[in-house]
């Protein structure tokens, strides 16, 4: 960075705390937070890949930069063409545990940067999951400790639920909510000092 040049600052555009706790990770600390309110209905046919980008951008675009960038994201978790949706309550996270169970799905994390010129760069994860075949048992004790709340696909990898998962083949931290391997690309481009 030229002499003289301030640093570039960033505006996060998620209450997210795992998406804070991330961007950390790369030596990034926003000088704000202001979470996006948008709706976030998929359109009708809307398929999963494009559905997380939209997201993405739509909540960068949402937040007012005042000179700064502003890094938005979004993490859809699919099961062929079907979006499943962030459990906000036992039965939908029931639904979604049911579904995993035993079958590999698709974790499609999305980010955007959009710059203080109002320009947009986007990257986008594609994480390969696969639970265990799931028993009653384990779905009542992963349900009870209430970790699916507001969770995509009612799970958090980061919790228990990774002593379920049999497998994965992709980004840990894209399936946490903000992949780390992309994120950094985006903002080294940006100009911003990255750990």
């Amino acid at each position: 960075m030229p002499e003289g040049t301030a640093p570039p600052r960033l505006i996060l555009a998620s209450a997210s705390p795992r998406r804070r706790e991330l961007l950390g990770r790369l030596g990034v600390e926003p000088c704000a937070i202001a979470a996006a309110d948008i709706d976030e209905s998929p359109h009708k046919d809307e398929q999963p890949r494009v559905y997380a980008r939209r997201m993405a951008r739509e909540k960068a675009e949402a937040i007012a930069g005042d000179g700064a960038h502003v890094l938005a994201g979004d993490t859809v978790v699919a099961l062929g063409r079907r979006i499943l949706p962030k459990a906000e309550d036992e039965a939908t996270a029931r639904r979604c545990l049911e579904l995993l169970s035993g079958r590999r799905h698709r974790v499609l994390s999305a980010i955007a940067l959009k710059a203080p010129d109002g320009s947009l760069r986007e990257r986008l994860s594609d994480t390969v999951v696969r639970f265990k075949p799931l028993s009653q048992a384990e779905m009542r004790a992963y349900l009870a400790g209430g970790e699916w709340e507001g969770k995509a696909g009612g799970y958090a990898i980061q919790g228990s639920a990774e002593g379920l998962i049999a497998w994965i083949s992709g980004s840990h931290s894209g399936v946490v909510g903000l992949p780390l391997f992309e994120t950094r690309a985006l903002l080294g481009a940006a100009g911003f000092a990255i750990a």
